[in-house]
């Protein structure tokens, strides 16, 4: 149900791999850490303008439906 909107990554990629990326957060698996075994601290990727632009799409098209 989230494909698309949120994405998971365990390849080494930098900031500007995801720029246009559609999704709205990519977790970085391999920045993900476990803090004292009791704490998870999640790194994840975004493009700010295009993750927005796409879920502003989706309400969009969804409300487009409904009338």
């Amino acid at each position: 149900e989230l494909a698309g909107i949120l994405g998971y990554e365990e390849r080494p990629l930098v900031s500007v791999d995801y720029v246009n990326d559609p999704r709205s957060s990519i977790v970085d698996a391999l920045s993900t850490l476990v803090v004292d075994g009791t704490q998870v601290k999640v790194y994840a990727w975004y493009d700010n303008e295009w993750g927005y632009v796409n879920r502003l799409m989706d309400i969009v098209q969804m409300v487009a439906r409904s009338l």
